[in-house]
């Protein structure tokens, strides 16, 4: 991708080496420097670091808020967007889902957090726009590649820390420290109190809990037709209603309403009163028909799957699921436990086996299951929702997880159209 900049000795940089000529610089990041050879022997107009064009795209006009954490991120994030813009704030919001401007759909679904300079150009494209804010989601990956590298944060969040990306981090130990090295700077943060694994640079450090004191804390909640609570910020006292469901869904609305609150100045009762124009995030907790009660979230990790199945605890539930391929092999059977532990029933499928055999995913699986006599196992996904969809009685929920809103299934290194949500529809003819 090259992009032009106007003024400057060279038209062009990009990231690519293969991209470079006498017109373009290349912009050398931790994750391309392998490539700075063979730049220079596409006679690039010079070498350049990302830090050196950073005020030719606008990053020191525009406050960056970046969100890291195992589950919550893309929620937390959709939230804080809801209620700025609703505060009547520009504002831009980069994740999982892509990239939206000012309630716009700017880019399609992306990485969680894009390349340095694809995300410089984000935040050009936002500024150019008139946002005040710009809201990322930060993968572990992208610390670890540095990914976000010449960004100044306004403010720093942290959801969550439970097991994921082993297959990257290889030990659990590392995935934490990785996490927990976004927040050692001196800037100001917002962090979970009740994340125990949280270990963080007290300075301007803020945060916000439902069980251990903090600067935020959620004085009572309710969770009957969706969810409503009252915080307490110092001496304010202030409740809130909410569409969302779940019990984790409190914590992602405590973060995104403290963190309008540390960026706007905003009293907490004007922020509290935009909450519940949040409807959510497609994909999360999305209820896709009402009878027969149908569920689709995006959990794919044993903690996500855990949050979504306690928040449906008072219903027997009819779960279908897998596990990605060329992931983190150690999760899966300890998603089977999770599983078999709050489901009536367990239908366990294929999700994206990429390079992987799905027969071998589903074994380390079912490794998690010691009593498997309400376990079926189906490999193709499309069949097991429709078993799932066919024993379903009464007042059971058909719950269906591991690829949310996502559009298609990857099978080696091809995309094939698969929506659970829109596979359900077809099946219930609805």
């Amino acid at each position: 991708m090259k992009i032009e900049l106007p003024n400057l000795e060279y038209k062009y940089v990009s990231e690519n080496s293969q991209e470079c000529d006498p017109q373009t610089a290349f912009v050398l990041t931790t994750q391309n420097e392998k490539y700075l050879q063979n730049a220079k022997d596409n006679n690039a107009h010079s070498i350049i670091k990302v830090e050196d064009i950073a005020e030719h795209f606008g990053v020191d006009k525009i406050k960056i808020i970046g969100i890291t954490g195992t589950n919550g991120k893309t929620t937390t994030a959709s939230a804080l967007y809801s209620f700025l813009l609703d505060l009547g704030y520009k504002v831009a919001m980069q994740g999982t889902r892509g990239l939206f401007m000012n309630d716009e759909i700017a880019e399609g679904k992306t990485l969680t957090t894009p390349s340095v300079l694809n995300t410089y150009k984000h935040i050009y494209q936002a500024v150019m726009q008139g946002c005040e804010y710009f809201i990322m989601e930060v993968s572990s990956h992208a610390i670890v590649q540095k990914r976000i590298e010449g960004l100044n944060f306004q403010l720093k969040i942290l959801t969550n820390i439970t097991q994921d990306h082993l297959d990257y981090h290889k030990t659990l130990g590392e995935y934490i420290s990785v996490k927990n090295s976004f927040f050692q700077d001196e800037g100001m943060k917002l962090i979970n109190r009740d994340e125990e694994k949280a270990a963080f640079n007290i300075k301007n450090a803020y945060s916000y809990s439902i069980e251990n004191p903090s600067t935020y804390r959620l004085m009572a909640y309710s969770l009957n037709d969706a969810s409503s609570g009252i915080i307490q910020h110092f001496k304010e006292i202030v409740p809130f209603t909410a569409s969302l469901h779940g019990f984790f869904n409190l914590y992602n609305l405590m973060a995104a309403i403290a963190a309008a609150n540390l960026l706007t100045g905003k009293k907490l009762e004007e922020i509290a009163e935009v909450v519940d124009n949040f409807a959510g995030v497609s994909g999360r907790m999305e209820q896709v028909c009402e009878a027969p009660n149908v569920i689709v979230d995006f959990a794919h990790t044993p903690d996500g799957m855990q949050q979504v199945l306690n928040a449906l605890k008072e219903k027997e539930l009819l779960v279908v699921f897998g596990a990605g391929g060329n992931r983190d092999k150690s999760k899966r059977p300890l998603m089977g436990r999770v599983a078999a532990s709050l489901a009536k029933k367990t239908y366990i499928t294929s999700d994206n086996p990429r390079h992987e055999d799905p027969s071998l995913i589903i074994a380390d699986i079912l490794e998690g299951i010691d009593d498997r006599t309400n376990v079926t196992v189906e490999l193709n996904r499309r069949k097991a929702i429709e078993m799932a969809l066919d024993d379903q009685e009464g007042e059971e929920v058909v719950v269906i997880l591991g690829k949310g809103d996502e559009v298609h299934q990857i099978i080696y290194d091809e995309k094939f159209p698969f929506d659970d949500r829109e596979v359900v529809r077809e099946l219930l003819n609805i």
